[in-house]
């Protein structure tokens, strides 16, 4: 039998005149491909533990050479929106550099399996979720970026809404950066698979109105130009998306701002999608 392993601890902050306190779990989840536990953060709401209710969840994704606790130390507002918005957050490790791809070249690198599978998974089967792609999203930074996009557009089934900040969107836009061809081989040699596996070739997958999509990046980004034709492709395609450009560059100062943007964004899908019960008789 597998021991599962949770450490919390809590977090409290100040909101006008009133104490919030979100739970923060630290967890360890098994990747079936990978054979080995990999940490993820869950921060869940004040009033979970007195509700009856299940909660939507939002996966939220860490950049290239990141981990899964960035969100939580780098982005203050994370914890006070999970609140907010009674949602559950859920950051997974995406190692290194995989960018939550399933690397046909690394065998240690399987982590569209894994978050899609095994994280989601493990999250429904020891919180109380709304097990249902009507209540899951996806979104992340920079690789988390290209990630919330990209497996939220190959999983429709599982994720009702999608998102990116800052997203590197086009894995072709440097070929010899991010060390991305030791995930998937050098692009000279394998350039239908980078090109297949970049978002921005990806509209044909994007079922008419099955994805709410939600992308930002800042205006002096290094990758402003892949989201703005993501954008227009979007619109070529006539994909329903909320894009948006803004001051700042490809760090934390933009993504502390734009994680609120978009939380209200999938907080709107999730209200949209929530069953409404009827106070009228039956007849």
């Amino acid at each position: 039998m597998r021991t599962i392993r949770i450490f919390t601890f809590i977090s409290f902050f100040i909101i006008t005149f009133s104490v919030e306190a979100v739970q923060i779990d630290t967890v360890m989840i098994f990747s079936e491909k990978m054979n080995r536990e990999i940490a993820a953060l869950v921060m869940v709401p004040d009033r979970y533990a007195t509700s009856e209710n299940d909660f939507p969840v939002l996966y939220l994704l860490h950049g290239y050479s990141g981990n899964y606790s960035d969100w939580y130390k780098k982005a203050p507002h994370i914890t006070e929106l999970a609140d907010q918005h009674q949602i559950i957050v859920v950051s997974p490790d995406g190692g290194y550099n995989s960018w939550y791809i399933d690397s046909p070249v690394d065998p240690g690198s399987q982590f569209e399996t894994y978050v899609v599978n095994d994280v989601v998974s493990w999250i429904d089967n020891h919180y109380k979720t709304i097990k249902s792609r009507n209540g899951r999203a996806i979104t992340g930074l920079s690789m988390g970026g290209h990630g919330g996009l990209f497996l939220g557009i190959r999983h429709q089934d599982v994720f009702g809404a999608a998102g990116s900040m800052s997203g590197g969107v086009n894995l072709t836009y440097n070929i010899h950066g991010w060390e991305i061809a030791q995930k998937l081989g050098k692009y000279e040699d394998h350039p239908l698979r980078w090109d297949s596996l970049s978002v921005i070739n990806m509209m044909d997958q994007i079922q008419l109105d099955s994805l709410a999509l939600i992308i930002d990046c800042g205006v002096d980004d290094f990758f402003i130009e892949i989201n703005r034709n993501l954008h227009q492709k979007l619109l070529q395609n006539h994909i329903p998306h909320d894009y948006t450009e803004r001051p700042g560059t490809h760090n934390w100062a933009y993504w502390d701002n734009a994680i609120q943007y978009q939380v209200l964004f999938f907080s709107n899908f999730f209200k949209m999608k929530r069953p409404h019960t009827s106070s009228a008789p039956p007849n």
